[in-house]
């Protein structure tokens, strides 16, 4: 699975996975807390500790997917009742969004890191770029470890954000369109994806790793990814 990548680059892929998922899971967590809801206060989930915000499928699905240039993947559910919130529809919204956001915020910090790094000369865009690529390159042992951190710091991030924001199984992003629907639609639409979901999920993700040697929400959102990337890290 990592046979090809440099330890340069698997270190800094494991680091940014580490926070990236569990400050994602945290921030659902906090916010859900501070709206009112004692749910994830009672499963010991508004926590820093961020080893208790993981998944295993979901943080191998991440280490997996980013080989191949973007990274998929889910930490575990933060469990959370909006009938507790205050106000249940949109700080429930919040709480959801909450996930997302934290991963733009985290990709834009580690833009701003490699944009000072360029600038005094400790890194350049070529070697954040030869990160990026790094399976490309005829010797990949040459990529160091700060420009693959800067690089799959943003990289990963804007990964974790949109993909979550895919509105299908339990991905955040079903919630938040959901939470935007008229009552009954809502429920018929959470309905469906508890039901079928996760189903369409798994083969969107692993249907295109098994049979095209890529993933279809790669795909949709490599594009968006890739264009974001390049306008945090400034080229």
């Amino acid at each position: 699975m990592f046979g090809n990548t440099p330890p340069a680059v698997l270190i800094p892929i494991v680091v940014v996975v580490f926070f990236g998922i569990g400050l994602h899971e945290y921030a659902h967590c906090k916010f859900a807390d501070m709206a009112g809801d004692p749910t994830p206060r009672i499963y010991g989930r508004v926590t820093l500790d961020l080893t208790k915000h993981f998944e295993l499928m979901g943080t191998l699905m991440m280490l997996f997917t980013a080989q191949f240039g973007l990274g998929i993947g889910w930490g575990k559910p933060a469990p959370m009742d909006p009938d507790k919130m205050r106000n249940p529809r949109w700080d429930f919204f919040a709480a959801v969004a909450a996930g997302p956001i934290s991963n733009v915020v985290q990709a834009v910090l580690y833009g701003l890191v490699a944009r000072l790094m360029i600038v005094s000369g400790q890194t350049s865009v070529d070697q954040i770029v030869d990160a990026l690529n790094v399976r490309f390159l005829d010797n990949p042992q040459s990529v160091g470890v700060l420009p693959a951190l800067l690089a799959y710091g943003v990289l990963l991030n804007l990964s974790l954000a949109l993909f979550n924001l895919f509105p299908i199984g339990p991905l955040d992003g079903q919630w938040l369109l959901g939470l935007l629907m008229p009552d009954r639609a809502r429920d018929k639409w959470w309905w469906w994806n508890r039901r079928y979901g996760w189903y369409l999920l798994m083969a969107l993700v692993l249907g295109g790793q098994i049979f095209f040697h890529t993933s279809v929400l790669g795909l949709i959102i490599g594009p968006a990814v890739i264009a974001l990337t390049r306008l945090i890290l400034g080229f």
